[in-house]
């Protein structure tokens, strides 16, 4: 086995144990919009009082917004979620396999994922951000992943 998967594999292994679950399958969703070519941030705040779980934007400028639910108790308190629709072109719901799906809001869609991977099972429906929205928002997003990338670098900022 290649020295670099070991690694990889140790390294999964240490951060599975310092995370949540609902930040697992975040991770799970990013590696595999990833492959898709989308950009994402984990946790991303569109505007004050409104925090994301995933938000991706994809090769064209599309925006997803992804919620990520470990548990039904987890969508069940989760009240905001309709307020993230006017924030995405597309939103989905992440679950893992073992979630009753039936649970999940008609028109929305679906992801079935686990820590290291994800599937879109179903397209949510699309509706289309304005322009100036989706500028101001394409902006904000460039700004936070490059303070997050420069904190990374230097954590004293």
């Amino acid at each position: 086995m290649c020295s670099r998967f070991v690694h990889n594999r140790r390294m999964d292994r240490i951060s599975d144990q310092l995370m949540q679950p609902g930040q697992l399958l975040a991770r799970g969703v990013c590696r595999h919009l990833s492959s898709h070519d989308f950009a994402c941030i984990i946790e991303f705040v569109p505007e004050r009082g409104r925090r994301v779980d995933v938000m991706a934007l994809g090769p064209k400028g599309e925006i997803w917004v992804v919620e990520c639910k470990s548990s039904r108790a987890d969508f069940i308190g989760d009240v905001k979620w309709q307020g993230y629709l006017q924030w995405c072109d597309r939103y989905f719901w992440a679950v893992d396999e073992a979630f009753p799906v039936d649970l999940l809001p008609a028109g929305t869609g679906l992801i079935l994922a686990d820590a290291y991977n994800a599937e879109v099972i179903r397209m949510g429906q699309e509706t289309r951000l304005a322009g100036a929205r989706r500028a101001a928002l394409t902006r904000k997003f460039a700004r936070h992943a490059a303070w997050r990338l420069q904190r990374l670098l230097d954590p004293r900022l």
